[in-house]
């Protein structure tokens, strides 16, 4: 299998498939590389390189004892991007990957980034603060690393049976195969990453990474997203961003690349061609 070595000697795994415009996709928490098949397959089929890696910690990459925080995950991507030479890439990320991909564009991207979609993204801030009153209450997030601890594969099945793919909605249509996928992807990665990966996610402030961002921005979150709610993310990002447009989805969850590709992908297809 691929791997690109860091820095700090850990092993990224990584998927590199098709050749012309290079499209990297960032995972959301705790999932990895495989979340993107629907995305992948389509843009393989439309004539792009796409390129998909587990975050330290999370799928097939090394089970590091640190590491687990933003600055460290954007220049993970940053070595994969220098050993597969990537130029006028578009990166896209979901959720806590929404977040990497931030940091990554506005910190190492500079002269191999062309564009940047944001999906159901953590940015600008999850927790409730001062500077962000209408953030999550910090109690929300001890909950989730209180659950893990406590029974992690019970967890990882209750999150996709839930709120992240709208499952819980009254005439829902539910996946099976979905809900266990997640499971799959989750139980595959490393406990403490997950537990530390959490602080990441939601306490991380991508506020001047945002504002750094020099390329077009597409922002796409669904209005009945349960995980990361919509009014105190994309409806602030947008604001953040200099070339930014922000593209919102009524009805459709924090999962809905998975739920709803038939929408989404067309959507992702117009940006990076327009």
């Amino acid at each position: 299998m691929p791997f690109v070595t860091t820095q700090d000697g850990a092993q990224i795994f990584y998927k590199d498939w098709g050749s012309g415009q290079p499209i990297v996709f960032h995972h959301g928490w705790p999932l990895s590389a495989d979340d993107w098949d629907a995305q992948m397959m389509f843009f393989l089929g439309q004539g792009f390189r796409v390129i998909a890696h587990d975050r330290r910690g999370h799928g097939r990459s090394s089970q590091t004892s640190g590491g687990h925080e933003m600055d460290t995950y954007a220049a993970d991507v940053a070595a994969l991007a220098a050993a597969l030479d990537l130029k006028d890439a578009v990166h896209v990320g979901h959720s806590t990957g929404g977040g990497e991909v931030a940091r990554y564009v506005a910190r190492h991207g500079k002269g191999r980034v062309a564009k940047a979609v944001l999906i159901g993204a953590v940015p600008p801030i999850m927790v409730k603060t001062d500077a962000n009153p209408g953030g999550l209450p910090i109690e929300v997030f001890d909950g989730f690393r209180a659950a893990l601890v406590a029974n992690r594969a019970q967890f990882f099945l209750d999150v996709p049976t839930g709120p992240f793919y709208g499952f819980n909605r009254p005439g829902a249509k539910v996946s099976e195969g979905a809900i266990r996928n997640w499971w799959r992807q989750g139980m595959m990665g490393a406990a403490n990453a997950h537990y530390e990966c959490i602080k990441a996610f939601s306490e991380t402030d991508f506020t001047e990474d945002l504002k750094a961002i020099d390329v077009p921005v597409l922002i796409m979150h669904g209005d009945d997203d349960q995980i990361v709610p919509i009014a105190d993310s994309a409806e602030l990002s947008i604001k953040l961003v200099k070339h930014g447009t922000l593209k919102v989805y009524p009805g459709l969850p924090h999962g809905m690349c998975t739920t709803h590709p038939e929408i989404i992908n067309p959507d992702l297809l117009a940006f990076v061609r327009g």
